[in-house]
């Protein structure tokens, strides 16, 4: 028991100790994160594709499903996006690559002190302007804790509901499945680490709201987990506010790519899907 309060007490102190070194002055930090995602491949295509087109499909998919980002963040705005990097010769540039790219989230800004998100979003060749408000989880801190590079990190979990719309909406539906039903939602378990030696309740992609920068995130399919962070970088970003694109709420831009992503199904059962 002393153990443990001793621990407990240490920790506090290294968080005090943390908020004022960054209260004493205008901070910037930069966090790098590698996001990988896997996907059921048993029912894609309804159960009449073969294994071997299964797995050229996957082996398309991973370059959208494992990318770094990086968060440049202060204490009260935070810029979220992909890394760039260069296009390898003879990368794929057909219709496959750019129906993918349409599914990647575009740069992400958070205002965690209006309780703002603005994201820039591409699609399908038309170009939006998410503006919403931050997502609210109701996190549950629980007792385990993690060591994450240098940085001693906290668990924390919460559930959140998704839209069930994925790449398993192009499989062909069974014959006594309505030919019209929609995609339904569902609750995933978020599992995330973060840590107080960095006082600032930023986070990977929408995730926020912990007395700590998130370090790692798990949620469904996907693990987001941190690999470099840089404290008062030399060279600071400005972190600008997005503005390019249409002005949309998240529920109008789901219900956009919910449309877009059932008349690419209707195509491929009729056939005119790139099979080759």
């Amino acid at each position: 028991m002393k153990r443990h309060s001793f621990k407990i007490s240490i920790t506090c102190f290294v968080f005090f100790i943390s908020v004022f070194a960054f209260a004493q002055k205008e901070f910037q930090g930069k966090a790098y994160y590698e996001s990988k995602t896997t996907v059921d491949m048993s029912n894609f295509g309804g159960g009449e594709m073969s294994e071997e087109r299964k797995k050229q499909i996957a082996d398309r998919m991973k370059s959208m499903l494992e990318k770094t980002y990086v968060l440049t963040f202060n204490q009260s705005e935070s810029m979220y996006k992909e890394e760039e990097k260069l296009e390898a010769p003879g990368g794929d540039g057909n219709r496959w690559g750019a129906m993918m790219s349409s599914f990647t989230g575009g740069p992400q800004y958070k205002n965690v002190k209006n309780k703002e998100l603005l994201q820039e979003q591409e699609f399908f060749g038309k170009q939006f302007l998410i503006k919403d408000s931050l997502l609210m989880l109701n996190w549950k801190m629980e007792g385990e804790t993690k060591q994450i590079g240098q940085y001693m990190c906290f668990k924390a979990t919460a559930t959140k509901i998704v839209d069930a719309v994925d790449f398993a909406s192009f499989r062909r539906p069974p014959q006594n499945q309505d030919e019209t039903e929609k995609p339904t939602t569902r609750e995933i378990q978020i599992v995330a680490w973060y840590t107080m030696q960095i006082p600032v309740n930023q986070g990977p992609d929408e995730y926020w709201g912990l007395p700590g920068l998130i370090l790692e995130v798990n949620a469904d399919r996907t693990t987001i987990l941190c690999s470099k962070i840089i404290i008062n970088p030399e060279v600071k970003d400005v972190i600008k506010v997005p503005s390019k694109g249409k002005e949309v709420t998240k529920a109008d831009y789901t219900d956009i790519v919910k449309k877009k992503t059932e008349e690419m199904r209707q195509n491929f059962r009729n056939g005119g899907g790139n099979r080759r």
